[in-house]
């Protein structure tokens, strides 16, 4: 049997059911296209949150009190934890490729100017922090950088948004306002950040870090972060890090976590998200595979005088076996090429209808999606195909 006599029986039979045919395929297309559209929804979220992470820089080593892990026994008194503190941060600040050394303190305080009151989130930082994390100042400046005696002057800088509330359109420069309860000169406004994972960068306020130990009644700093030069051993930087707060707490209490840790755990996660939803879509394609597998043992039993025929005009039971499959193999390849279509164009016309929700199609997947359709094809296909193979020409005329 020729190439042209296999694509001519096969998509005759196709074109001779067109409804039945249509039908088979449409399984086929709902599965992909749900599986391109989920895909593409978890895509995007994924996208989405890393670069949301991501835009405040990524050499950044992240140091925290306390230590992360768990070991058996009591530790007694050693096992007690000293606070990170700002002279622990401008030790590290020594550690060579460190450009940057920002300690944190975050907290929730009632501001007050002109008579408005507005409870905002606070950070007590430096003058380390807009170069750290990239981000920019709107007008006025920011706190004093590595100034130990203007590091305690009762300045702020507003986020845009508390500056909106409180001042409106006029400029707050110069002006006093009181974060719970204490006075503060504004310096400066924060250009707009928005929101990022849920916190509203905009409606803040920032304060330096020894005044906003002060205030929320602490005395160590919740994290102290070092930014470091791109391309540089972080590994050595972590060391020296280990290295030099041991010496000076007397034991590791504290937690390193570079900001490629972080990423790597966020995008292990948004991995397992993005599979799973593609994993749901998957549902379909099994209906599909049911469909193919139906109507093609349907099209045996309706063909078999057919399949008597060509054997007796010598056709062989391999070629009836490739006839078969070539049949389901074409069905599904075509459902998946409209599913592909119909995915793809459905994330897009989702997102020109929410353009708040991140779709971005992965081709990967995409490319996967169709080679799944064809392999589905090919295996309800071969129960049909193997019993069309295995029919004798005699009985199988008779039933003509």
């Amino acid at each position: 049997m020729r190439l042209n006599d296999f694509q001519f029986l096969a998509f005759g039979a196709i074109r001779a059911q067109r409804m039945r045919s249509f039908l088979t395929a449409l399984g086929i297309a709902v599965g992909i296209a749900a599986v391109v559209l989920l895909t593409s929804i978890g895509e995007g979220i994924h996208r989405f949150v890393l670069a949301e992470f991501t835009q405040f820089g990524t050499n950044i080593i992240g140091i925290q009190p306390g230590k992360s892990s768990t070991h058996g026994g009591s530790a007694g008194v050693f096992g007690s934890v000293r606070p990170l503190t700002v002279s622990d941060g401008e030790a590290l600040r020594q550690i060579p490729y460190v450009t940057a050394m920002v300690p944190m303190v975050q907290g929730n305080a009632e501001v007050e100017a002109g008579g408005k009151t507005r409870r905002t989130t606070v950070y007590g930082t430096n003058g380390d922090f807009p170069g750290a994390f990239t981000i920019r100042i709107g007008t006025g400046t920011f706190l004093p950088a590595n100034d130990a005696g203007g590091a305690e002057r009762a300045l702020a800088v507003l986020g845009s948004k508390l500056r909106q509330e409180l001042f409106a359109s006029s400029s707050p420069l110069g002006e006093r306002i009181r974060i719970g309860g204490a006075r503060f000169l504004v310096v400066g406004v924060m250009e707009s950040k928005g929101q990022v994972l849920g916190f509203d960068l905009d409606d803040t306020v920032y304060i330096p870090v020894a005044r906003s130990l002060e205030l929320f009644n602490r005395n160590g700093v919740m994290e102290v972060h070092l930014a470091y030069n791109a391309g540089a051993p972080v590994a050595e930087i972590i060391a020296a890090s280990k290295r030099i707060l041991t010496a000076r707490h007397g034991t590791e209490d504290f937690t390193v976590t570079t900001q490629q840790q972080m990423l790597d755990v966020l995008g292990s996660v948004l991995d397992v998200l993005t599979f799973a939803v593609g994993a749901l879509g998957g549902i379909s394609l099994l209906v599909g595979a049911v469909g193919i597998l139906t109507i093609m043992t349907i099209a045996v039993t309706e063909r078999t005088g057919e399949i008597g025929l060509l054997r007796a005009l010598g056709a062989t039971r391999g070629q009836i076996l490739v006839l078969f499959l070539g049949e389901a193999v074409v069905l599904a390849a075509l459902g998946g090429l409209a599913g592909l279509i119909a995915g793809a164009g459905g994330g897009q016309l989702l997102h020109l209808a929410l353009p708040a929700l991140p779709v971005q199609t992965p081709w990967v997947y995409v490319a996967a999606a169709e080679a799944i359709a064809a392999v589905i094809g090919l295996l309800a296909g071969v129960l049909p195909a193997r019993r069309a193979a295995g029919l004798d020409p005699v009985v199988a005329l008779r039933a003509e």
